[in-house]
């Protein structure tokens, strides 16, 4: 990536590089729109595993649940390409946070994609919704907080 598109994703704590595959591309010669979204998720696992609020649901149950999602296209992508996606929390509420994302391709130099969404503190074993566990917001604080350095 070129050193003007690194600074395209200043602020954001979080970033994983992937690199475009020749198979995701659809019949219009690019990069199929649901792709975005999987590029979109390895970023927000990735921050959900860095602050120990993945799939380890064995203690209380609870888990983090998508509530809803959007992606604006700015650029379409081909193959060959590799893209670097952020993820960063911009809002934290009693049992949900807000994350969003920048999907940057280096091919271009730009800003491919942008796209947030909303994640629910989800109760596993009541199947409902919960408040969001203290630690699950430290660990935010502490990625957010790693962001201004």
């Amino acid at each position: 990536m070129a050193e003007g598109a690194r600074g395209l994703l200043d602020g954001y704590p979080v970033t994983v590089t992937i690199p475009v595959a020749w198979g995701e591309m659809d019949a219009f010669r690019h990069v199929n729109n649901i792709v975005y979204f999987r590029y979109f998720e390895t970023a927000r696992i990735e921050y959900l595993r860095r602050i120990g609020f993945g799939g380890e649901r064995d203690e209380d149950g609870i888990g983090p649940i998508m509530a809803n999602t959007h992606c604006r296209f700015r650029r379409p992508l081909t193959f060959p390409d590799t893209v670097t996606v952020g993820a960063r929390v911009t809002e934290v509420g009693e049992d949900r946070f807000t994350m969003e994302y920048r999907l940057v391709s280096h091919a271009l130099n730009d800003v491919a994609a942008e796209g947030g969404g909303v994640l629910v503190a989800y109760d596993y074993r009541a199947l409902g919704k919960a408040p969001l566990p203290q630690a699950v917001r430290e660990g935010i604080a502490r990625m957010e907080r790693s962001r201004a350095a």
